[in-house]
């Protein structure tokens, strides 16, 4: 196994706050879409990569802390479940209730499925309640399947790769089935397109490629990596190259290239061999980037990006716009905002949580986990 040092782990963490920024210039490039050369606008069209940065990076985190630790046992499954909860949604549901206690926003009207984000399965509702909230459904799902996934790693790649197989055929045909018999109305795993960009059923290329590359790092077989000799810089340019080529599928300046199958295709398998890449970098590279992510600044961030995820859209960004907007569209001050979130609310919430679960702390990649 490579050394856990802090810098290559703190690395991955300030490799968030890219991933979470990212995202803020794809929900905003509206407001600059007429001021910026359209080839710049191209790439900025395909931002939301930052989604499956985070994705590759879940899958990794997970698989690097639990890949010798499979289901052993119901008790050992249920701490792992809790902790997964108790690290992502008790500042999610505390935004949501918010959100439903305001009168000129959720008027009271609480919803069950938001809360437990099974809203997020049906291509009608899942982007009711806190709008980015379906990422949330993704990565939870993820984390109920990961120690099965981890497991079939262990025994054989094609279990896995044949089992993600079965999990996207059978969720496309549900879906469907469920359309021919009553209309679905509510649109639950419907049509294939929600499937693919908004189910774990179709993501899960992206923590798989994450997942991958764990056992490599574990134990130290890094031969098919060292295959790429400035594994930072390729990850990094394969990253971008394929961002703007998936952008040359773009019908026009309002629309995203994944919109249509070819440019789908390139975010689903070749996205993630650059973000894996990236990655490997971080982790084994001492470079100017990898420095940069490591430092105390950008590990705080990183920290923050999971409470900036959750309101740099929505319903918090709406009630700061309202008081102030700024600009940047505030990008500047919800980092603010959500670092200040994150030391008073999130990081406290979640200690208690976690000792009230396992008992006294001790040094873990949790704090590293993404939760979008």
């Amino acid at each position: 196994m490579i050394p856990q040092k802090n810098s290559y782990f703190n690395s991955l963490t300030g490799f968030r706050f890219l991933a979470a920024s990212l995202v803020f210039v794809f929900h905003n490039r509206k407001y600059w879409r007429h001021d910026i050369h359209h080839e710049l606008l191209r790439l900025i069209n395909e931002f939301h990569i930052g989604v499956a940065l985070f994705f590759v990076l879940s899958g990794f985190l997970i698989a690097y802390s639990y890949y010798d630790e499979p289901l052993q046992s119901i008790k050992s499954y249920s701490r792992y479940m809790l902790l997964r909860i108790v690290r992502i949604m008790p500042i999610y549901w505390i935004i949501l209730t918010a959100y439903y206690l305001d009168p000129a926003f959720g008027k009271y009207h609480f919803r069950f499925d938001t809360y437990t984000l099974l809203h997020a399965f049906s291509s009608k509702t899942n982007l009711y309640g806190i709008a980015q909230a379906w990422s949330l459904n993704v990565e939870m799902t993820f984390y109920l399947l990961a120690p099965l996934l981890c497991f079939a790693l262990r025994k054989n790649l094609k279990y896995i790769l044949f089992g993600l197989a079965f999990l996207f055929g059978g969720t496309v045909l549900i879906g469907n089935l469920w359309h021919q018999l009553n209309g679905n109305t509510t649109q639950y795993f419907y049509p294939i397109e929600f499937v693919v960009n908004s189910t774990f059923a179709g993501r899960s290329v992206q923590f798989l490629g994450g997942m991958l590359l764990a056992p490599l790092l574990r134990n130290n077989r890094l031969d098919l990596l060292n295959r790429f000799t400035r594994k930072t810089l390729t990850g990094f340019v394969l990253i971008v190259v394929t961002t703007y080529v998936i952008g040359l599928f773009q019908k026009n300046i309002y629309a995203c290239g994944t919109d249509t199958a070819a440019g789908m295709l390139l975010h689903t398998f070749i996205l993630p061999i650059g973000i894996v890449l990236a990655i490997a970098g971080l982790m084994t590279e001492k470079t100017w980037l990898q420095r940069i992510f490591a430092s105390r600044l950008f590990v705080l961030l990183g920290n923050a990006s999971f409470a900036f995820y959750l309101i740099h859209i929505s319903y918090v960004n709406l009630k700061i716009c309202k008081l102030i907007l700024l600009p940047d569209r505030n990008f500047i001050l919800l980092w603010v905002v959500s670092v200040l979130i994150y030391l008073l609310v999130e990081k406290p919430v979640y200690d208690r949580l976690r000792r009230w679960i396992i008992g006294k702390p001790k040094p873990t990649l949790l704090n590293l986990e993404s939760g979008q």
